[in-house]
């Protein structure tokens, strides 16, 4: 059983340890356009999210250690603080990681039970209770009329976060998805805005870059077969379909593929999010539904929802859908002949 039970433990913090890997490119190419402050809200759900693990295993009585170096909760926080923005105020990441642990991880019994990705249920619940806080996103370095120092960013990050200290663009990372939102009864605004070359002007100013990097950590995923390429490509293409649907329909409103798939979390969502083995699908037609119905529910709430991103909200509602997709898409067992039931024989 000792034998079995470190096996298993070994393999969770292996498969951890790549997935966190994977995210290192991305997160390179983040601190190249926003600046090294999105370490500190790293380290700041990191600890957070060790410290509520650790409370957490031992009000319900389990050994600590084992558990808590699974990398599991260490993971959870990185992509929490991954999709926040960057100069987020330090009592937020806190309040969305404990709520991810607390809330949505321990709550259902712990890592293997928790029916919805605890990173996803910790952005939601912050973005619902601080909207405010959540849609502030410094400018990327290269369109920052004055790039801020370091010092200058964590008094952003230790204080609550101030207009009149430092001024905002409107245009980066998710943003642009929440300006093309806005700005849609200015029709001719709206086709510059939409036509802007992809790797030149392109209303991200670095997001294209950043979901690069997030492609080539997902591929290193793939090559290490920790995920299957089905659940991300069926996402990418369902957007993309979409996208293009609707940009045919209406050029002057909807934007093309390309800014969907290279813009807000499309790119960390399908290679790092919906492809959580616990909260997501299990079968193999269930997994392909699965990311379906995410990259659907995805567009329609960037295009016609009250936010300007929907992954996070996407996922959570399939992770609803779970248990019946599971339970409809079970493939049959094979090597057992069915067991007839004969008419019981009259006396």
């Amino acid at each position: 059983m000792k034998t079995t039970a470190i096996i298993g433990k070994t393999n969770v913090t292996v498969v951890m340890l790549k997935v966190m890997l994977g995210l290192v490119p991305g997160i390179i190419a983040y601190v190249w356009y926003f600046g090294p402050a999105i370490l500190v809200s790293v380290a700041i759900a990191s600890v957070t999210a060790l410290v509520a693990e650790a409370v957490l295993l031992m009000v319900r009585r389990v050994p600590v250690w084992p558990f808590l170096t699974d990398m599991s909760a260490l993971l959870t926080a990185w992509l929490l603080a991954l999709s926040m923005p960057p100069l987020s105020p330090w009592w937020l990441t806190v309040v969305a990681t404990l709520f991810a642990i607390v809330i949505a991880k321990h709550v259902f019994g712990g890592l293997g039970y928790n029916p919805f990705n605890p990173a996803m249920a910790g952005f939601a619940a912050a973005l619902i209770a601080f909207p405010s806080q959540m849609s502030h996103w410094s400018p990327p370095s290269m369109i920052a009329a004055t790039r801020t120092d370091f010092a200058t960013d964590m008094t952003h990050v230790f204080r609550e976060f101030s207009h009149k200290a430092f001024i905002i663009d409107a245009e980066s990372m998710a943003t642009p998805l929440d300006t093309l939102k806005v700005q849609v009864a200015n029709k001719q605004a709206i086709a510059d805005f939409l036509y802007m070359p992809i790797f030149g002007d392109f209303a991200g100013k670095g997001t294209e870059i950043i979901a690069i990097c997030y492609l080539l950590g997902g591929l290193f995923l793939l090559q290490q077969r920790l995920i299957t390429w089905h659940m991300p490509a069926v996402f990418l293409i369902v957007i993309a379909v979409l996208a293009e649907f609707f940009h045919l329909l209406d050029p002057t409103r909807h934007a093309g593929p390309l800014f969907h798939l290279l813009g807000g979390a499309t790119m960390i969502g399908a290679l790092f999010i919906i492809t959580d083995p616990v909260s997501a699908a299990t079968t193999p037609k269930g997994k392909m539904i699965f990311a379906a119905g995410a990259a659907l529910l995805t567009f329609v709430i960037r295009v016609f929802g009250g936010y300007p991103d929907g992954v996070a909200f996407a996922v959570l509602f399939m992770n609803m859908c779970v248990p019946l997709i599971d339970t409809y898409t079970q493939p049959p067992v094979f090597g057992r002949k069915p067991v007839k039931i004969r008419p019981r024989e009259s006396p």
